[in-house]
């Protein structure tokens, strides 16, 4: 170690020293911050990143622009590609029902609605039945222009779809036509698996729902076809003419031709103030020429004397009303109703003849929307039926069986088992029908209003649902009947569904019927 020089020494010792509080300010001072390096995300974050980006934006882009509505013969129609998991093409025919074709296995699938039939056109066809024979060939080329439009708009859907979202995403051009070019790749590479997996035969299995699940013989005789593309076309414009000869037939005909000693009874319930509810009503009067309506309860909400004036088009209706209070329906609405002509309201357990079948029912013990009263649930509805029940063994034993009974609860007419051949009831919302252990057949009708101001409460709305019930006019009995159900709030669908009681049915045997040996119902 090098020694310093003494005269060095005491230059520095005459050097005066720095203040202690100075040479503390700068001995506490932070250190200067430092520069670190940002770490990139992974190159497959990145990708994954881009890839839902390109996902996303091409799925807005079909969504919004992405459909063309192309004439077909005399339908209008509008054709939407969609992503999916299974592919396969749909064709909706509202409001009679769709077909599903597993035609190919492509993470797309080509939805064809059919939004109306052209009156111009279709009155054209029936008044020329000869243009029919050209009719083929002008739908196989409407269907060849309309999807080269589909794959033209698809394509600019996608590519602007994705650009647009990269670009409010990654705030580069670059990055934009990236996402654009990769969509264009994605869409390009799901045509060519469709036309790779794509199978005319798949119309040899066509699946219907709705109304065409009835009436496949109607919809055309695809089942014909053979594996050329060009015969599928041309089975695929059959298809189209058949249904607009099946527009035309269901717009002319009945909507059902019974025996003409059948009783037809409407079953509706649980409207909840909903006023669409006696458009319908009235028009299925008049459709199927129903005989008597009956109501199992909750056509008001409240049971106010303000509602009342809700109750007014009953009178109107076509038929014969028979009304049971439900728990939303007051003292009040069923007094305003006991007035009202046309109207037969059932309570304790009294039975009229209606139309050819007698009627017995039973009020709901509880009215809810009163929050002063405490509800008494199941209990007071078991002692409602059990009430019921008992009027009914009084009919039987005086001569005078009762038909149908009718409540609101479910609960409560369950205690009719063994004493009645059909109970009438609502209250849940959804439709059902079960054989009971004593042979009584227990009907649950949907909410015919849609669960009316409800209905805008959940994710989807509630469907408007009823019935019609067919009884054979000498034995009184249930012989089939029909599930009606509309499209919900905003929504155009229709559906009927056709059940014939069991021993209606093609080798069944008969089914147990009540006789009044069931259990007696205790309080």
């Amino acid at each position: 170690m090098a020694r310093v020089p003494a005269a060095v020494m005491k230059v520095l010792a005459h050097v005066p020293r720095a203040p202690r509080a100075l040479a503390r300010r700068y001995s506490t001072r932070r250190p200067l911050p430092t520069l670190e390096l940002v770490t990139r995300p992974h190159p497959w974050t990145r990708a994954l990143g881009l890839l839902t980006v390109v996902l996303l934006g091409a799925w807005l882009g079909l969504l919004i622009v992405g459909n063309v509505r192309a004439p077909v013969g005399p339908m209008n129609t509008t054709m939407t590609l969609r992503p999916s998991l299974t592919g396969g093409t749909k064709i909706n025919v509202s409001p009679l029902g769709a077909l599903t074709l597993d035609s190919h296995i492509a993470p797309v699938r080509l939805d064809v609605n059919v939004d109306q039939l052209d009156p111009e056109r279709a009155q054209a066809l029936v008044d020329h039945p000869e243009r029919l024979s050209g009719l083929q060939d002008e739908v196989a080329q409407d269907v060849a222009d309309g999807t080269r439009d589909l794959a033209v708009r698809s394509c600019v859907a996608v590519v602007t779809g994705a650009a647009a979202l990269g670009l409010a995403v990654y705030r580069r051009p670059r990055r934009a036509l990236a996402a654009g070019g990769m969509a264009l790749t994605l869409l390009a590479a799901s045509g060519g698996t469709a036309y790779a997996t794509w199978n005319p035969e798949s119309v040899l299995e066509p699946k219907f729902s709705g109304l065409l699940s009835s009436a496949p013989s109607l919809v055309g005789n695809a089942r014909s076809i053979v594996t050329e593309f060009d015969i599928y076309q041309k089975e695929l414009a059959r298809l189209v003419t058949n249904v607009t000869k099946l527009y035309d037939a269901t717009s002319t005909l009945p909507a059902y031709a019974p025996d003409p000693s059948t009783i037809r009874v409407l079953h509706v319930s649980d409207i909840h103030l909903n006023p669409a509810s006696w458009k319908i009503i009235a028009s299925l009067v008049s459709q199927y020429k129903v005989n008597v309506i009956v109501d199992s309860g909750d056509t008001m909400d409240h049971g106010t004397a303000a509602e009342n004036g809700f109750l007014d088009p009953v009178e109107d209706l076509g038929a014969p009303y028979v009304w049971v209070r439900g728990n939303h329906d007051s003292r009040l609405t069923q007094r305003y109703l006991e007035n009202l002509k046309n109207v037969t309201v059932l309570d304790d357990g009294k039975a009229r003849t209606i139309a050819g079948l007698r009627f017995a029912g039973i009020g709901d013990p509880q009215f809810t929307p009163d929050r002063s009263q405490v509800a008494g649930g199941d209990a007071a509805n078991e002692l409602a039926g059990a009430r019921l029940a008992t009027a009914l063994r009084d009919q039987r034993a005086a001569g005078t069986p009762v038909d149908v009974a009718v409540a609101h609860e479910p609960v409560a007419v369950r205690q009719t088992d063994g004493e009645v051949p059909l109970a009438l009831a609502g209250h849940l919302h959804h439709q059902e029908m079960e054989v009971m252990r004593y042979g009584t057949r227990l009907r649950l009708e949907g909410s015919t209003g849609g669960s009316g101001l409800r209905a805008v409460e959940g994710k989807h709305p509630d469907p408007i649902q009823t019935s019609i019930l067919y009884f054979d006019r000498d034995t009184r009995r249930l012989q089939a009947w029909d599930e009606i159900e509309l499209g919900g709030l905003g929504l155009t669908t229709a559906e009927v569904r056709r059940h014939l009681v069991e021993e209606n049915q093609p080798g069944a045997t008969d089914s147990p019927s009540p006789t009044g040996s069931s259990p007696s119902a205790s309080p």
